[in-house]
């Protein structure tokens, strides 16, 4: 593949997304040696993120494909999806603001479905914000799988080489033990391998994070670990995928951080994103692997408290679209496991 097309969303344009997607792409030329970005979402609400950027807005083109897309790093070439937003005051939920961000989510599946887009990356959009508008889904990772229909996906945090998989995300954390089954860990685990073979590194170590305290201590906290964690593991070691544990969550994610684990899985949001987030800030982009796609969002929310201002970073979104571009060429063969699990 030559340099991937990657569809950038818009996100929610009464937060932060507009300025950050202009500060990216106008403040970063050299993204544009590695992939080909076009934003998917409203020119009025980007123009708006330029001048918080501060550049002059007529550097925006619309553009009906993104196969019209331009190459100048000095412009943003936008399609438009639905009516214009730039009204939307900032900093405050907007049900058009969320009805327009999943619309631009649905109109970049789209694109990749039709092979227009190698890539889809995301800004934040507001969750509460996305269910006045009319789009029930917990997030954007829920969204983006209806959209193209898949069952087996992960949510995964990165920051360099280090990846956490989650076998559940956003759900109560009486479900996600629940959800914590044999079927889900066999999925996840295949998943996690596949994506270890699409960075060149199959014999990747993979730690899978206990889900009671001390991985149950030998059923002292619980039989989860044993009866679904335990054999899930060695039915992928028996598959060729070098998955350990489970392991005591506060053992193993100290120690991915200090480089011993470069793929790890956790059991629940929390057990994940806390330690992450903690220890990595915005440093981090969100993965979702099990779509035909790459998908990679920005690490963070869509931050009203300075939406407007000017003063957003924008170093997750140019990680994001980095690592959207480095993923998208070999991204068949986790498509490929997923879609076959």
């Amino acid at each position: 593949m030559s340099r991937p097309t990657l569809a950038v969303t818009l996100g929610d344009v009464a937060g932060i997304g507009p300025e950050i997607t202009a500060k990216a792409l106008l403040g970063t030329p050299e993204l544009r040696d590695v992939c080909r970005p076009v934003v998917i979402g409203d020119a009025d609400a980007l123009r708006n993120g330029v001048r918080l950027a501060g550049g002059d807005p007529d550097v925006v083109d619309v553009v009906a494909s993104p196969e019209g897309a331009g190459d100048d790093p000095a412009r943003i070439p936008v399609v438009q999806v639905g009516p214009s937003l730039g009204h939307v005051p900032p900093g405050e939920l907007s049900a058009e603001a969320g009805d327009g961000a999943a619309r631009f989510v649905i109109a970049a599946c789209d694109l990749a479905r039709r092979g227009l887009v190698d890539g889809i990356v995301t800004p934040p959009l507001n969750k509460a914000a996305m269910h006045l508008g009319g789009h029930p889904w917990p997030g954007h990772t829920e969204l983006l799988a209806h959209e193209f229909d898949v069952r087996n996906f992960s949510l995964v945090l990165s920051a360099g080489d280090l990846y956490f998989f989650h076998l559940t995300t956003h759900v109560s954390l009486a479900d996600a033990i629940r959800l914590v089954t044999p079927e889900r860990t066999d999925d996840v685990l295949r998943l996690v391998g596949a994506f270890a073979t699409a960075l060149g590194r199959p014999d990747e170590p993979i730690g899978v994070a206990g889900l009671n305290p001390h991985a149950g201590e030998n059923r002292l906290f619980g039989d989860e670990d044993a009866d679904v964690l335990a054999p899930a593991v060695e039915r992928a070691r028996a598959a060729g995928i070098n998955a350990h544990g489970p392991l005591p969550a506060d053992a193993l994610i100290p120690a991915a951080v200090k480089g011993k684990w470069k793929l790890v899985t956790v059991c629940y949001h929390d057990q994940g994103h806390a330690p992450f987030k903690a220890v990595y800030g915005d440093d981090g982009v969100n993965i979702t692997v099990g779509l035909p796609v790459v998908r990679v969002s920005v690490d963070h929310g869509t931050a009203f408290d300075i939406a407007g201002k000017g003063i957003a970073r924008e170093s997750s979104l140019v990680l994001a679209i980095r690592r959207a571009a480095e993923l998208a060429p070999g991204w068949g063969h986790v498509w490929e496991t997923a879609r076959s699990a």
